[in-house]
Protein backbone atom coordinates (compact mmCIF):
# COMPACT_ATOMS: atom_id res chain seq x y z
CA UNK A 1 0.00 0.00 0.00
CA UNK A 2 1.34 3.89 -0.79
CA UNK A 3 2.06 6.24 1.85
CA UNK A 4 0.01 9.80 1.51
CA UNK A 5 0.78 11.39 -2.07
CA UNK A 6 3.21 13.98 -2.11
CA UNK A 7 2.46 16.40 -5.18
CA UNK A 8 4.29 15.05 -8.48
CA UNK A 9 5.49 11.97 -6.10
CA UNK A 10 3.32 9.69 -6.89
CA UNK A 11 0.46 9.46 -9.29
CA UNK A 12 -3.05 9.81 -7.56
CA UNK A 13 -4.81 6.81 -7.53
CA UNK A 14 -7.69 7.55 -5.23
CA UNK A 15 -10.19 5.96 -7.73
CA UNK A 16 -9.68 2.82 -9.05
CA UNK A 17 -11.53 1.53 -12.92
CA UNK A 18 -13.39 -1.19 -12.92
CA UNK A 19 -11.20 -3.80 -15.12
CA UNK A 20 -13.11 -3.64 -18.36
CA UNK A 21 -10.45 -4.04 -20.74
CA UNK A 22 -7.96 -7.38 -20.79
CA UNK A 23 -4.60 -6.91 -20.16
CA UNK A 24 -2.29 -8.63 -22.79
CA UNK A 25 1.13 -9.76 -21.93
CA UNK A 26 4.35 -9.44 -24.90
CA UNK A 27 7.85 -10.14 -24.08
CA UNK A 28 10.38 -7.25 -24.89
CA UNK A 29 13.84 -7.99 -24.52
CA UNK A 30 13.49 -11.03 -22.73
CA UNK A 31 10.29 -9.60 -20.20
CA UNK A 32 7.68 -9.94 -19.90
CA UNK A 33 5.28 -6.38 -20.46
CA UNK A 34 1.38 -6.29 -19.70
CA UNK A 35 -0.40 -3.35 -21.72
CA UNK A 36 -4.48 -2.68 -22.42
CA UNK A 37 -5.13 -1.04 -25.47
CA UNK A 38 -8.92 -0.28 -27.56
CA UNK A 39 -9.51 0.23 -31.61
CA UNK A 40 -5.96 -0.87 -32.68
CA UNK A 41 -7.64 -3.64 -34.77
CA UNK A 42 -9.48 -1.06 -36.58
CA UNK A 43 -6.91 1.74 -36.60
CA UNK A 44 -6.35 3.29 -39.89
CA UNK A 45 -2.54 3.19 -41.91
CA UNK A 46 -1.41 7.47 -40.45
CA UNK A 47 -3.84 7.71 -38.21
CA UNK A 48 -2.13 8.89 -34.69
CA UNK A 49 -2.61 6.69 -31.91
CA UNK A 50 -2.54 7.29 -28.20
CA UNK A 51 0.07 6.08 -25.95
CA UNK A 52 -0.44 5.97 -22.10
CA UNK A 53 2.48 6.90 -19.70
CA UNK A 54 1.89 6.75 -16.21
CA UNK A 55 3.13 8.61 -13.35
CA UNK A 56 5.56 7.36 -10.33
CA UNK A 57 5.20 3.88 -9.39
CA UNK A 58 1.90 3.43 -11.18
CA UNK A 59 0.46 1.20 -13.66
CA UNK A 60 -0.98 2.28 -17.43
CA UNK A 61 -4.32 1.35 -15.81
CA UNK A 62 -4.56 4.36 -14.03
CA UNK A 63 -6.08 5.47 -17.73
CA UNK A 64 -8.78 3.40 -17.86
CA UNK A 65 -11.06 5.18 -16.60
CA UNK A 66 -10.56 7.48 -19.97
CA UNK A 67 -10.78 4.72 -22.37
CA UNK A 68 -14.93 4.78 -22.53
CA UNK A 69 -14.75 8.78 -24.01
CA UNK A 70 -11.32 8.25 -25.96
CA UNK A 71 -12.12 4.54 -27.45
CA UNK A 72 -15.68 6.24 -29.67
CA UNK A 73 -13.02 7.85 -32.18
CA UNK A 74 -9.41 6.91 -31.20
CA UNK A 75 -7.29 3.83 -30.38
CA UNK A 76 -4.71 3.76 -27.75
CA UNK A 77 -2.34 1.34 -25.34
CA UNK A 78 -1.41 1.99 -21.84
CA UNK A 79 1.42 -0.19 -20.59
CA UNK A 80 2.85 -1.06 -16.98
CA UNK A 81 6.32 0.04 -16.94
CA UNK A 82 8.88 -2.75 -15.95
CA UNK A 83 8.47 -3.95 -12.42
CA UNK A 84 5.34 -1.76 -12.09
CA UNK A 85 1.59 -3.57 -12.19
CA UNK A 86 1.96 -6.90 -13.85
CA UNK A 87 5.16 -6.37 -16.10
CA UNK A 88 8.10 -8.15 -14.58
CA UNK A 89 10.99 -6.36 -13.13
CA UNK A 90 14.39 -5.35 -15.01
CA UNK A 91 17.20 -3.57 -13.14
CA UNK A 92 18.74 -2.89 -16.05
CA UNK A 93 16.53 -0.39 -16.89
CA UNK A 94 18.91 2.48 -15.60
CA UNK A 95 17.90 5.70 -16.95
CA UNK A 96 14.63 7.39 -18.34
CA UNK A 97 16.43 6.92 -21.45
CA UNK A 98 15.79 3.27 -20.83
CA UNK A 99 12.05 3.58 -19.96
CA UNK A 100 11.58 5.27 -23.21
CA UNK A 101 13.62 2.82 -25.56
CA UNK A 102 11.72 -0.18 -23.74
CA UNK A 103 8.25 1.55 -24.37
CA UNK A 104 9.39 2.18 -28.06
CA UNK A 105 10.59 -1.47 -28.03
CA UNK A 106 7.38 -2.45 -26.61
CA UNK A 107 5.22 -0.79 -29.57
CA UNK A 108 7.50 -2.25 -32.33
CA UNK A 109 6.81 -5.65 -30.92
CA UNK A 110 2.88 -5.21 -30.75
CA UNK A 111 3.50 -3.38 -34.46
CA UNK A 112 2.04 -0.16 -33.26
CA UNK A 113 3.21 1.79 -35.39
CA UNK A 114 3.86 5.77 -35.44
CA UNK A 115 2.22 8.60 -35.37
CA UNK A 116 2.14 8.62 -31.69
CA UNK A 117 0.27 10.98 -29.80
CA UNK A 118 1.66 10.61 -26.21
CA UNK A 119 -0.30 11.21 -22.82
CA UNK A 120 1.80 11.64 -19.80
CA UNK A 121 0.49 11.69 -16.28
CA UNK A 122 2.77 13.21 -12.89
CA UNK A 123 6.24 11.51 -14.20
CA UNK A 124 4.60 10.45 -17.09
CA UNK A 125 5.01 14.40 -18.64
CA UNK A 126 9.14 13.90 -18.84
CA UNK A 127 9.20 10.33 -19.78
CA UNK A 128 6.91 11.85 -23.03
CA UNK A 129 9.08 14.89 -23.46
CA UNK A 130 12.22 12.77 -23.71
CA UNK A 131 10.72 10.12 -25.93
CA UNK A 132 9.86 12.79 -28.24
CA UNK A 133 13.55 14.20 -27.99
CA UNK A 134 14.48 10.20 -29.14
CA UNK A 135 12.14 9.80 -31.69
CA UNK A 136 11.14 13.38 -33.15
CA UNK A 137 9.74 12.14 -36.19
CA UNK A 138 7.07 9.28 -34.82
CA UNK A 139 5.51 12.08 -32.40
CA UNK A 140 2.42 13.93 -33.55
CA UNK A 141 1.45 15.74 -30.38
CA UNK A 142 1.88 15.79 -26.46
CA UNK A 143 -0.80 15.90 -23.43
CA UNK A 144 0.74 17.00 -20.41
CA UNK A 145 -1.41 15.86 -16.96
CA UNK A 146 -0.56 17.63 -14.16
CA UNK A 147 3.52 16.98 -15.75
CA UNK A 148 6.36 16.96 -12.94
CA UNK A 149 8.82 20.06 -13.25
CA UNK A 150 11.78 18.32 -14.93
CA UNK A 151 13.23 21.70 -16.04
CA UNK A 152 14.01 23.34 -12.62
CA UNK A 153 17.24 24.31 -11.93
CA UNK A 154 19.19 24.44 -8.94
CA UNK A 155 18.88 28.19 -8.56
CA UNK A 156 14.91 27.96 -9.27
CA UNK A 157 14.84 25.32 -6.51
CA UNK A 158 16.90 28.04 -4.41
CA UNK A 159 14.25 30.58 -4.95
CA UNK A 160 11.36 28.40 -3.73
CA UNK A 161 13.14 27.52 -0.36
CA UNK A 162 13.75 31.17 0.23
CA UNK A 163 10.76 32.93 -0.91
CA UNK A 164 8.44 29.96 0.79
CA UNK A 165 10.56 30.39 4.06
CA UNK A 166 11.39 26.63 3.84
CA UNK A 167 14.48 24.50 4.52
CA UNK A 168 14.51 23.12 1.23
CA UNK A 169 13.32 23.59 -2.41
CA UNK A 170 11.59 20.69 -4.58
CA UNK A 171 14.61 19.15 -5.94
CA UNK A 172 15.80 18.44 -2.64
CA UNK A 173 12.67 17.38 -0.95
CA UNK A 174 12.31 15.17 -3.98
CA UNK A 175 15.48 13.22 -3.42
CA UNK A 176 14.67 13.19 0.25
CA UNK A 177 11.40 11.04 -0.18
CA UNK A 178 12.43 9.48 -3.12
CA UNK A 179 15.19 7.87 -0.91
CA UNK A 180 12.63 6.94 1.98
CA UNK A 181 10.32 5.55 -0.53
CA UNK A 182 12.61 3.24 -2.35
CA UNK A 183 13.72 1.97 1.36
CA UNK A 184 9.82 1.29 2.84
CA UNK A 185 9.09 -2.21 2.02
CA UNK A 186 5.36 -1.95 2.44
CA UNK A 187 5.52 -0.71 -1.11
CA UNK A 188 6.45 -3.66 -3.91
CA UNK A 189 9.88 -4.32 -5.09
CA UNK A 190 8.98 -2.86 -8.41
CA UNK A 191 8.41 0.63 -7.39
CA UNK A 192 10.92 0.90 -4.67
CA UNK A 193 13.39 0.02 -7.86
CA UNK A 194 12.20 2.45 -9.93
CA UNK A 195 12.25 5.04 -6.97
CA UNK A 196 15.92 4.04 -6.27
CA UNK A 197 16.85 4.44 -10.10
CA UNK A 198 15.36 7.77 -9.95
CA UNK A 199 17.12 8.39 -6.88
CA UNK A 200 20.60 7.56 -7.86
CA UNK A 201 20.25 9.19 -11.60
CA UNK A 202 19.84 12.81 -10.09
CA UNK A 203 17.28 15.48 -10.89
CA UNK A 204 16.79 14.80 -14.68
CA UNK A 205 20.01 14.88 -15.45
CA UNK A 206 19.37 13.32 -18.70
CA UNK A 207 17.04 15.99 -20.20
CA UNK A 208 19.44 19.27 -19.91
CA UNK A 209 20.23 19.26 -23.17
CA UNK A 210 16.98 18.08 -24.76
CA UNK A 211 16.41 19.88 -28.26
CA UNK A 212 13.81 22.15 -28.70
CA UNK A 213 10.66 20.65 -28.96
CA UNK A 214 9.39 20.56 -32.73
CA UNK A 215 6.33 22.88 -33.90
CA UNK A 216 3.47 20.00 -33.01
CA UNK A 217 0.10 20.36 -31.41
CA UNK A 218 0.25 20.33 -27.21
CA UNK A 219 -1.80 20.64 -24.54
CA UNK A 220 -0.58 20.90 -20.84
CA UNK A 221 -3.25 20.28 -18.14
CA UNK A 222 -1.86 22.17 -14.35
CA UNK A 223 -3.65 22.05 -10.86
CA UNK A 224 -2.83 24.64 -8.51
CA UNK A 225 -3.92 26.08 -4.85
CA UNK A 226 -4.86 22.75 -4.14
CA UNK A 227 -5.56 21.59 -0.59
CA UNK A 228 -2.99 20.65 1.36
CA UNK A 229 -4.05 16.96 2.65
CA UNK A 230 -3.42 15.91 6.13
CA UNK A 231 -0.58 13.80 6.04
CA UNK A 232 1.21 16.40 3.60
CA UNK A 233 0.67 18.48 6.80
CA UNK A 234 2.73 16.03 8.68
CA UNK A 235 5.35 15.87 6.28
CA UNK A 236 5.50 19.63 6.25
CA UNK A 237 6.34 19.56 9.53
CA UNK A 238 8.77 17.02 9.37
CA UNK A 239 10.77 18.65 6.56
CA UNK A 240 10.29 22.24 8.07
CA UNK A 241 7.78 22.72 4.60
CA UNK A 242 5.65 26.02 4.26
CA UNK A 243 3.15 24.30 2.69
CA UNK A 244 0.76 26.89 0.88
CA UNK A 245 3.83 29.17 -0.19
CA UNK A 246 5.87 26.26 -1.12
CA UNK A 247 3.53 24.86 -3.60
CA UNK A 248 2.86 28.49 -4.53
CA UNK A 249 6.33 29.26 -5.93
CA UNK A 250 7.07 25.87 -7.28
CA UNK A 251 3.72 25.96 -9.19
CA UNK A 252 5.09 29.46 -10.37
CA UNK A 253 8.15 28.04 -11.93
CA UNK A 254 6.50 25.15 -13.40
CA UNK A 255 3.64 26.98 -15.24
CA UNK A 256 6.74 29.24 -16.59
CA UNK A 257 8.84 26.83 -17.16
CA UNK A 258 5.84 24.40 -19.69
CA UNK A 259 4.51 27.90 -21.25
CA UNK A 260 7.89 28.84 -22.32
CA UNK A 261 8.15 25.19 -23.46
CA UNK A 262 4.99 25.21 -26.14
CA UNK A 263 5.54 28.81 -26.86
CA UNK A 264 6.07 28.27 -30.18
CA UNK A 265 3.98 25.59 -31.10
CA UNK A 266 1.14 25.82 -32.61
CA UNK A 267 -2.40 24.83 -32.03
CA UNK A 268 -0.95 24.51 -27.92
CA UNK A 269 -2.80 25.32 -24.61
CA UNK A 270 -2.01 25.50 -21.17
CA UNK A 271 -4.93 24.58 -18.92
CA UNK A 272 -5.06 25.92 -15.41
CA UNK A 273 -7.20 23.88 -13.21
CA UNK A 274 -7.32 26.35 -9.61
CA UNK A 275 -8.48 23.59 -6.84
CA UNK A 276 -7.77 20.19 -8.61
CA UNK A 277 -5.93 17.78 -7.39
CA UNK A 278 -3.03 15.80 -8.89
CA UNK A 279 -4.67 12.91 -10.37
CA UNK A 280 -7.14 15.70 -13.16
CA UNK A 281 -7.87 12.81 -15.13
CA UNK A 282 -9.44 11.17 -11.76
CA UNK A 283 -10.97 13.61 -10.41
CA UNK A 284 -12.63 14.58 -13.77
CA UNK A 285 -12.22 12.38 -16.40
CA UNK A 286 -14.91 14.17 -18.43
CA UNK A 287 -12.17 17.24 -18.80
CA UNK A 288 -9.31 14.89 -19.25
CA UNK A 289 -10.51 13.04 -22.30
CA UNK A 290 -12.39 16.35 -24.08
CA UNK A 291 -8.66 17.81 -23.70
CA UNK A 292 -7.27 14.80 -25.29
CA UNK A 293 -9.74 14.57 -27.98
CA UNK A 294 -9.37 18.11 -28.94
CA UNK A 295 -6.13 17.60 -29.35
CA UNK A 296 -6.40 14.38 -31.42
CA UNK A 297 -8.39 16.83 -33.90
CA UNK A 298 -5.96 19.70 -34.17
CA UNK A 299 -3.31 16.46 -34.86
CA UNK A 300 -5.97 15.39 -37.63
CA UNK A 301 -6.40 18.61 -39.25
CA UNK A 302 -2.14 19.53 -39.17
CA UNK A 303 -2.02 16.18 -41.13
CA UNK A 304 -4.06 16.93 -43.96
Amino acid sequence: MYYWLLLFILSANAVVAQDKYQTKYVSVDGRKMAYKSYGLENRKPGVPVLVFESGLGSGGGAYELLFPALSQKTAGIAYDRNGLGDSELDTTIKSDGDVVRRLHGLLKQLKVEPPYLLVGHSLGGPFIRLFTAVYPSEVAGLVFIDPTDFMLTEKEDDEIRLLSGSAMGYRKLISAMLERFSADTTNSAGTRNEMKRMRNTGYFEEYTSLAPLADIPVTVLISYNRPIEYQEELLNKEFKINGIEWFKEANRFRIQHFAEMIKDNHNSSMILLPRYSHGIHHQDPELASIAILNLYNKVIKDKK
